[in-house]
């Protein structure tokens, strides 16, 4: 019996042993791919984080769509609103027919600043 224990607890340990290198290697090879496809990709990545940036400024909720091509330049029109879209944001037409961007985060602020001028204009 002493036997049979200590040849299945080195088994159990050499298994627990073997299981965490694979999972840490395996962790670490998947760091590593991730920063790979993040590299080989850095103009969309980048582009995304510039305009969450333009749009996430405080004083501005929306932004025009000539503005964010003027700044995100490189870009064709609809790769650049693509690239609005995996960031987060959504298209609204004003009623000269202008194309702006909000994020969608930031839509209760939208909501909030309107209601706040309806009852300014109101006073």
């Amino acid at each position: 019996m002493n036997a049979a224990f200590w040849s299945t607890l080195s088994a159990l340990l050499g298994a627990l042993v073997g299981g965490g290198i694979s999972y840490f290697l395996n962790r670490q090879q998947f760091a590593n791919q991730l920063r790979l496809a993040q590299e080989q990709h850095r103009t969309e990545f980048m582009a995304e984080e510039t305009a969450r940036v333009f749009l996430s400024h405080k004083g501005f909720t929306d932004r025009s769509f000539e503005t964010l091509r003027t700044h995100l330049g490189g870009f064709e029109e609809d790769e650049l609103r693509k690239i609005l879209v995996r960031a987060g944001a959504m298209r609204v037409y004003r009623a000269d027919g202008s194309e702006w961007w909000r994020l969608l985060s930031r839509m209760d602020e939208f909501i909030e600043r309107k209601d706040l001028q309806k009852v300014t204009r109101e006073i």
